[in-house]
């Protein structure tokens, strides 16, 4: 995924009221961003850092500006924008990055299904095999290598891994990719010191058939790719 218009950096001020951001610009400019990340952002939030930031070409948007991604102090790059994390796996099941959903000849997104009322991200269905659910989730909490999800308690996301035990236990095969957004992390695993209750759903989620796929993205303030699959540690 290329970003076009190209990205332009500025160094984060602070971030405040969940969905904003103040940052100043090589030039001296303040501007207000918008955020479009409701989650606890630790470690992607630090004043001082360098912001990528998008224009949009919509003059009569408030905030014109949406914060994409977060280059720290380390070097570490990091996609805060959550909707990309949906691009980016539609992108790489469009050109079969994933080697495990490969072979489907339909893709549909944002499908109804289950009996909470949800919408899963990704259906996938061909002729000669089940229907494939997949629901996604943004990954970038960081301790040192070790990415984390989530980073605050998520009653949606305990939700999702309910609705897809259902699904496989229907005989459809039901999958959850994390899209890992943070260069620095190396492995994945469920935030138990976080939010135990998702921990222990996922680990009986996978016991009943539903598949974890971990994928990291190759970020750069030019473009951004699904390419490498990640160790789970459950």
């Amino acid at each position: 995924m290329k970003f076009s218009p190209a990205l332009q950096p500025a160094t984060l001020i602070q971030r405040y009221k969940r969905f904003l951001a103040d940052v100043i610009t090589p030039e001296g400019e303040t501007l207000t961003l918008h955020c479009p990340n409701t989650g606890a952002m630790t470690g992607c939030a630090t004043p001082g850092d360098t912001v990528w930031y998008s224009t949009s070409e919509n003059t009569k948007r408030k905030y014109p500006h949406t914060w994409e991604m977060t280059e720290t102090q380390s070097g570490a790059f990091i996609c805060v924008n959550t909707l990309r994390a949906n691009q980016l796996v539609k992108e790489a099941l469009t050109n079969g990055i994933l080697p495990e959903l490969v072979g489907y000849g339909t893709q549909k997104s944002e499908v109804k299904y289950g009996d909470e009322s949800s919408r899963i991200d990704f259906m996938l269905q061909a002729e000669d095999r089940p229907e494939c659910y997949i629901e996604v989730k943004s990954v970038t909490l960081a301790e040192e290598e070790n990415g984390f999800f989530p980073d605050a308690v998520t009653l949606r996301g305990q939700k999702h891994l309910r609705e897809l035990m259902s699904v496989a236990a229907a005989g459809k095969r039901a999958v959850l990719l994390f899209a890992v957004l943070h260069s620095a992390i190396e492995r994945f695993s469920p935030a138990r010191h976080i939010d135990p209750k998702y921990a222990q759903l996922l680990n009986e989620a996978q016991k009943q058939g539903v598949e974890i796929f971990a994928y990291k993205a190759e970020l750069s303030a030019d473009n951004m790719t699904l390419r490498s699959s990640l160790p789970i540690v459950l």
